[in-house]
């Protein structure tokens, strides 16, 4: 079997990232061995600065050489189905650091079955994560092409990409395929992550300003099906205002919000102050922080389309009151 190397990790995965592992406690006081240097006069103010740096960074490599080691032995000890668990769970560990490190250590074993152990485990890992990266680039596949289902019907690919689009029948059709799609469950993390991809790269591009809308708007659409899955607006046989009001802006067109907040609020033609618009909307944010998975895409773009909302009530309420923006 061939001796284990660099070279041997998995191109994809040849890049620096940090461990998820939890940190350990460091050894010893950097700060306090560089303090104790001082009693020397020649050391000048930047030498003692170096000296703190340099102690810092050895303090870092260490902790992170720790972390590696312990991942090593966790992963030397785990049957095959614990074995692929925790690499599931420490992905993001399996970066050029750990396959150095590991490497030192079989260099380093004393024994030839030692050394074959850890050949073997190295092969196992190596497996395990190509199958991980081969599943998550077929979803990614897959998300693009759900996607590109969804921009087809406003899709003119003989032109230059334009918003809105020129036929209103295309705007209804797309928004059918983001209901479809959601019903089917292919509006998923991956996805949503594909479109705010595509999204970033539009507006680095900065000559697409179709497109950024474009993808916008299926954001727009998203989070404005998912959150009328739900209705609060009653409590009993009471119908509460302020959150019928919030639903009805959740549901409409983000080119309809001006109309409707100016026709149902209390300083145009309605009855729901700016106030309990605000109370209802941060009560519905916090409702979805605590059901979406922290640090989601899901989680992220629900919440920036209440805050949405939020944010053209109040600018309105600036407008009418006659306050700058």
């Amino acid at each position: 079997m061939a001796s284990l190397s660099l070279s041997s990790a998995p191109p994809c995965l040849r890049f620096s990232t940090s461990s998820p592992l939890r940190q350990t406690q460091p050894l010893g006081n950097a700060h306090g061995w560089c303090l104790g240097m001082e009693k020397f006069k020649p050391c000048s103010r930047r030498r003692r600065t170096l000296i703190c740096a340099v102690g810092q960074d050895a303090e870092e490599a260490f902790k992170k050489t720790v972390e590696i080691d312990r991942l090593i032995d966790l992963l030397r000890h785990a049957n095959p189905q614990e074995l692929q668990k925790t690499v599931v769970e420490n992905i993001l560990a399996f970066n050029e650091g750990f396959w150095i490190r590991l490497a030192a250590r079989t260099d380093t074993c004393k024994s030839e079955d030692d050394k074959k152990d850890y050949e073997e485990l190295a092969l196992s890992v190596m497996s395990i994560v190509d199958r991980i990266v081969h599943k998550t680039n077929e979803k990614i596949e897959s998300s693009t092409d759900v996607l590109q289902g969804i921009l087809k019907p406003v899709v003119d690919e003989k032109e230059e990409i334009s918003w809105p689009p020129r036929d209103p029948e295309a705007l209804k059709a797309m928004e059918e395929e983001v209901t479809q799609m959601e019903q089917e469950g292919q509006l998923d993390e991956g996805f949503l992550s594909e479109v705010n991809a595509q999204l970033r790269q539009a507006k680095e591009d900065g000559d697409k300003p179709g497109l950024v809308a474009m993808l916008q708007k299926v954001l727009q659409l998203y989070a404005s099906r998912v959150l009328s899955k739900r209705s609060y607006a009653k409590r009993g046989n009471e119908v509460l205002k302020a959150e019928e009001f919030l639903e009805v802006l959740i549901k409409a067109p983000e080119e309809e919000w001006n109309k409707l907040l100016l026709d149902g609020m209390t300083f145009g033609k309605g009855d729901v102050s700016p106030e309990d618009l605000y109370a209802v909307i941060k009560k519905r944010i916090e409702r979805t922080l605590i059901r979406t998975e922290g640090g989601s895409y899901q989680q992220r773009v629900l919440t920036e389309y209440l805050k949405g909302i939020q944010s053209r009530a109040e600018e309105i309420v600036q407008v009418f009151q006659g306050k700058p923006e």
